[in-house]
Parts: structure tokens; C-alpha cells; sequence
């Protein structure tokens, strides 16, 4: 049976060369990054490389560059001492973030003196830049606006610079979580102003278990897992040293190869809206997912013309049959409420219809498009 991979923005598959690489330190590199032994020293060595490798990268210094395990870990690391240590009182965000972030402000709110605030929304998942300067207008209260640079199930694109550049003229803390955009668009830390940022290599053909935050330098901010001096202060705990340079691998390949990988990408994308709009003519595309300019090249959210009673089934038939996608978030797959995003943009009846993302990388063909419209002509029949 022919497998396809359509779940990229779930999880990307591991490069060759990045598990190459961290064999080679599980074998070579075991001394602990914090000994001050010869041993010590390679490791923590290989370390500090790899944070100089991400904030050339960013352009901004390394040693504002934080290791985590991962994006969910720097949301909460950023929101939480953004509360607890910057004296933030007030949380602007939107209704469709990643719930490391949704989840994070709901605790902060419950258990601390802050409140949340939601920007509209327009009918595409879009940012309302005029509700966002509103918000940032209405009150004196030291806030933190926390929005993602790319919407990781409808794919909607933020534009980074404007929003850093509103909260720059409010004295407003700006975080984004940017785990679907590290990897696969250019940023530039130097010229976009924004506050932090939250990474994870495992959406970038790296490891799971690892990512980093940005951390603009001076920020006050304070550590929120407590132990050793690690990571200047900021993350306790022994480093990966084995996850962080195979972090460090998938980010050097994916810029290198950026231009040639995204043309790649996008010219198989185009290739499945055109031949979802000839097989379906009637399915419709969440969000702006299918303009090519307006949302994030790797993903793709169709709701299909199909009745309700086949929501559940189309998943189940298509993963039978060896295609891998998802209907949502994978953080949520064990939910039953479906998803959130597509509950906040859709109308009643069509949240009803069975939606489907689809993600992709330079390791998708068109061969891979044919097969999935041929299993959806097929059970679109049944």
C-alpha cells in the first residue's frame, strides 16, 4: 500500500543528515555541558555553536537565544514570568492561537491578577490590525500581546513588523509564537522588533523534545523551571546536547535550502488547489489557505462537500489507506470538540462538513497529490 505524509505541521520527518549528526554526538560528546573537564568543555562547546548558529541566523546575539524542549515550554516560559516578574496585568491575544498560548493565559487569568483581551478576527482568520491598535490604545495597564506568526491549522500569515511596531508605540510586550514559521520563512530579529519568540525543531526535520526561545536581551524576565544556572539563568537542567546540535543541523538545512525547498512546496500546494477545485467544485478552503500569498505555503484546510455523518469516516478511510493528515491541531486529536480554529470562522453548517489539513515538505510529490484525490473521488462515491 502507497503511504503519503501529509502531517508536516503535526511533525516533520527527521533529515538523514541531522540523525547522522546526532549519532555522532550520543557516541563522541557524553560529558556534561556544565563539567569543567576536557570532557565538559566539547560538549558545552558544541552548545554554545549551536546558539551562535541560530542567532546569526535571526541576527540578534546569542546569548539571547534560550534552549527549551520545545515550543509549548517557551509560550509558557514567556507568558508566565511575563505576569509573575514583569508585572504585565493585561493579556492581548486572539481566539485561534496555539493552545500552549490559550491554555497559558487561561491559568494566568484564573490564578493571577491579569486579564485577556481578544483581537478581531476577520472572516479568513486574519488579524484585525485596526481592533489590535484599539486594544493596545485602551488601556495604561502594562500589557503583553501574544499572537502566532503562522495559524497552524488554517495556515494565516501575521504580519510580524507591523504588529512589533504597534506594541513598540504603546510600550506594549510583543511575543509570538513562530513554531510554523522558524524553518521556512526568513526573519530578520534585527529589523522586526518583536519582544520573543518561541521555536521548535521537530516542525523544521529536526528532533522532537527540543526547541529555544528568543529573548530580547534586558527583558527582566526569570526562569520558570528552577535548578542549576544552565542556559544563563533561564532553563535549568543538564542540556541535550545530542537534540540541540541536531536542532542546530535541521536549522542550518532548511535555510540553505529554503528558496529551493519553498518553491518546491508551493508549486505542489498550487498543484492540489487546482486539482481540489476540479474534483470538488464545491469544497471551500478554510481560511485563506488556498491563496498562495496570504497564508503559510506548507498547509492546506479543505471543508468538503460531504454530509456530517461523514466527518468521522473520511479521517478513518484515508489513514486505512495509508495517507496521513489530520482534521486539526495533533495536540487536540484526542479531543472530541473538534477544532477551535475552525470554530471561530466557519458558520454552523459548514464546522458540520468533515474538514481536512493537509501539510506538506520538499519530501511530498505530485504523485502523492494524485493518490489522495484519487482515495477522496473514491469515497466522495461510497
Amino acid at each position: 500500500m502507497k503511504k503519503v505524509y501529509f502531517d508536516s505541521a503535526a511533525t516533520t520527518k527527521i533529515r538523514e543528515d541531522v540523525i547522522t549528526k546526532m549519532t555522532d554526538v550520543m557516541s563522541e560528546y557524553y560529558g556534561n555541558p556544565s563539567s569543567s573537564h576536557s570532557f565538559g568543555r566539547s560538549s558545552k562547546t558544541l552548545v554554545e555553536t549551536a546558539r551562535k548558529t541560530i542567532a546569526k541566523q535571526l541576527k540578534v546575539s546569542s546569548s539571547e537565544i534560550v534552549f527549551t524542549s520545545g515550543g509549548t515550554e517557551a509560550d509558557n516560559l514567556v507568558l508566565i514570568s511575563a505576569v509573575k516578574d514583569l508585572g504585565v496585568k493585561r493579556i492581548i491575544t486572539s481566539k485561534i492561537e496555539h493552545h500552549a498560548v490559550l491554555h497559558t493565559v487561561d491559568y494566568l487569568v484564573n490564578n493571577f491578577d491579569v486579564s485577556v483581551n481578544y483581537v478581531a478576527l476577520d472572516k479568513h482568520g486574519a488579524v484585525n490590525y485596526s481592533d489590535l491598535q484599539q486594544l493596545l490604545n485602551a488601556s495604561e495597564e502594562k500589557s503583553i500581546v501574544s499572537l502566532m506568526h503562522v495559524n497552524n491549522e488554517i495556515g494565516s500569515l501575521l504580519d510580524l513588523k507591523r504588529v512589533a511596531e504597534l506594541c513598540k508605540t504603546t510600550n506594549t510586550l510583543f511575543h509570538s509564537d513562530t513554531v510554523q514559521s522558524i524553518g521556512h520563512y526568513e526573519l530578520d530579529l534585527q529589523d522586526i522588533p518583536v519582544d520573543f519568540i518561541a521555536s521548535s525543531a521537530h516542525k523544521f526535520h529536526g528532533p522532537k523534545g527540543v526547541g529555544f526561545a528568543f529573548i530580547r536581551k534586558h527583558s527582566g524576565l526569570h526562569a520558570m523551571i528552577h535548578g542549576g544556572e544552565q542556559e544563563r539563568g533561564l532553563r535549568a537542567g543538564t542540556e541535550s546536547v545530542h537534540n540541540i546540535v541536531g536542532l542546530e543541523t535541521a536549522f542550518k538545512l532548511a535555510y540553505q535550502n529554503l528558496e529551493m525547498e519553498r518553491n518546491a512546496v508551493t508549486d505542489l500546494k498550487a498543484y492540489f488547489v487546482t486539482e481540489l477545485k476540479n474534483t470538488f467544485p464545491e469544497a471551500s478552503f478554510n481560511g485563506d489557505s488556498s491563496n498562495l500569498e496570504r497564508s503559510a505555503y506548507t498547509m492546506l484546510n479543505v471543508c468538503f462537500p460531504f454530509e456530517a455523518n461523514k466527518t468521522q469516516l473520511l479521517l478513518f478511510q484515508l489513514d486505512l489507506k495509508g495517507i496521513a493528515c489530520s482534521r486539526g491541531s495533533a495536540c487536540q486529536s484526542g479531543s472530541q470538540k473538534g477544532s477551535h480554529v475552525l470554530a471561530e470562522i466557519l458558520s454552523d453548517e459548514n464546522f458540520k462538513k468533515p474538514s481536512i489539513r493537509f501539510s506538506f515538505s520538499h519530501y511530498n510529490t505530485k504523485e502523492d497529490v494524485d493518490y489522495v484525490i484519487e482515495i477522496l473521488k473514491a469515497f466522495a462515491a461510497q
